[in-house]
């Protein structure tokens, strides 16, 4: 297995985690380091749609978390 494939299923291994996490501010941290991981999984094959739509979830929950530790509504 290459390591770009030892990152893809790292960045999937995250993902699922993601879903078995309840607390609102974890899984922020949570799906912002799996989109970070699929960020470096997308540009080890070249893959813009996915370097691209993974900077954006990541972006958005790390404003999330943000916009959470100031206590402001993030629905």
């Amino acid at each position: 297995m290459s390591a770009a494939d030892w990152i893809g299923w790292g960045a999937t291994a995250l993902f699922a985690a993601s879903y078995l996490v309840r607390d609102p501010r974890r899984l922020r941290m949570i799906q912002a380091g799996a989109a970070l991981v699929w960020i470096a999984y997308g540009l080890l094959l070249g893959a813009a749609p996915v370097v691209g739509a993974n900077a954006a979830v990541a972006a958005i929950a790390l404003l999330s978390l943000r916009r959470a530790g100031r206590g402001e509504e993030t629905n």
